[in-house]
């Protein structure tokens, strides 16, 4: 695989997994919580389908930008993309429990 190949699945992947990441909890709290829109559910059950869908995607193109022998800067940004998809769980995962334990 080309380096331009790996540099295009490097900048299509972080953003496709990164972003629905981040927005799954406030999706869920303004959405599933505390129904605040009309039609939350409606809008709940079209959005959380297509950000797993995009999380998918992102993650897969960073996963092979990332396992490809050599070592250099894409597969470090790559690596590094996955951390925080990562650190983004697990903060995502602490807060579900949290309010799963105040409900």
């Amino acid at each position: 695989m080309h380096c331009k190949q790996r540099e295009r699945l490097l900048l299509l992947g972080a953003p496709l997994a990164i972003i629905p990441a981040l927005g799954f909890l406030p999706a869920f709290a303004y959405l599933v919580l505390t129904p605040s829109v009309r039609h939350a559910a409606l809008v709940a059950a079209i959005v959380f389908p297509l950000s797993v869908v995009s999380e998918a995607a992102g993650l897969y193109r960073l996963v092979r930008c990332c396992v490809l022998r050599p070592f250099d800067l894409l597969t470090a940004f790559a690596f590094s993309a996955i951390m925080v998809l990562l650190v983004i769980a697990a903060y995502t995962g602490f807060f579900l429990a949290a309010l799963a334990g105040a409900v």
